[in-house]
């Protein structure tokens, strides 16, 4: 019998999750609670119900559906009681623009395979496939693990995406479905580590010896965050790290900071907690890629959007900037 998993988002055409064109799957759960997490809805393992009030039309199409009597609509928007809900999803069916969402739908591993082939032939042309991410992969394991084995039958690339924090037991069971690993690394501090994600590093970095002993290709991923892990010792140390233990290591991304994720946080009536931080400059990106080459990584990447240190104006740093 397939295995069933929940997944946010499936999201086609992506070009920033390892090689080629690829698929990335979005699954629900995460062990983390990464203070600058943008995917706020992946965290709680089970589906959860949203509403856009940009698409709300004030049909009350959802009120009259809902059987547990869980939503109304007032004049500051739809005031959803979240014990109530039971995330049937009958009002996002009845709902005619789309304002009501589960965030979260039910799959067979089976079902998601074949929708997932859907896209083969762009990862055939472009050497691309699917990236299982989340939230956290190895946290739906057996589900994903299935749908990895079930891809690579049909000789299709699948890559993890994973914070490495999971059981060392997980993380072998995985690793012989997947043909190359992206791995987090957010900062070697272990008091800032357990600060910043709420768990702490030392399994990480047990299991990032367990990917290296794999010898699958891996892309090492720092989230670049003002006054968290955009400091020059910490950039320093995870390049150290990678270069003492992980030959494997094809490249180095460092990702830098943005706000965008905003909007998210108040489908969930939260506010983003670094919702005030300014965005990095083009220069300090450079400079903090520079400083791992200088410890020898000769793949170093960044990308995202930035503010021009000299002009302070936003732009949107498309093209990803080598310094190798």
């Amino acid at each position: 019998m397939p295995t069933s998993g929940i997944v946010t988002n499936i999201q086609r055409c992506s070009t920033e999750d390892g090689p080629g064109i690829r698929t990335t799957v979005f699954l629900k759960g995460c062990p983390m609670k990464c203070l600058w997490c943008h995917n706020i809805e992946a965290i709680d393992p089970e589906s959860t119900l949203v509403w856009y009030a940009v698409k709300c039309i004030g049909a009350q199409s959802c009120v009259r559906a809902c059987p547990e009597g869980a939503l109304e609509l007032t004049p500051d928007g739809l005031q959803i009681d979240r014990e109530k809900c039971a995330v049937c999803g009958d009002c996002e069916d009845a709902c005619p623009t789309g304002a009501v969402k589960v965030m979260g739908k039910v799959w067979s591993s089976e079902d998601l395979v074949q929708e997932l082939l859907r896209d083969k032939v762009f990862f055939e042309t472009s050497n691309g496939g699917i990236t299982l991410s989340g939230g956290e992969a190895t946290y739906q394991a057996e589900f994903a693990i299935e749908v990895a084995e079930r891809l690579q039958s049909q000789g299709v690339h699948v890559a993890l995406d994973t914070c490495g924090y999971c059981s060392e037991k997980t993380m072998r069971d995985f690793l012989p479905h997947v043909d190359m690993v992206l791995y987090d690394m957010k900062t070697m501090d272990p008091v800032k580590h357990r600060e910043y994600t709420g768990v702490p590093i030392d399994r990480v970095l047990s299991n990032a010896l367990i990917v290296a002993e794999s010898r699958k290709p891996v892309w090492i991923r720092t989230p670049v965050i003002p006054e968290h892990t955009d400091d020059d010792k910490n950039i320093r140390a995870i390049a150290r790290f990678i270069l003492d233990n992980m030959p494997t290591v094809e490249r180095y991304d460092l990702l830098a900071f943005n706000r965008m994720c905003i909007d998210k946080y108040a489908l969930f009536d939260l506010e983003y907690p670094l919702k005030d931080y300014d965005l990095m400059t083009r220069d300090r990106m450079e400079r903090l890629a520079h400083i791992a080459r200088e410890e020898g990584l000769e793949n170093v990447f960044w990308s995202g959007m930035t503010k021009d240190s000299r002009t302070k104006d936003y732009s949107d740093d498309q093209e990803v900037k080598t310094c190798g």
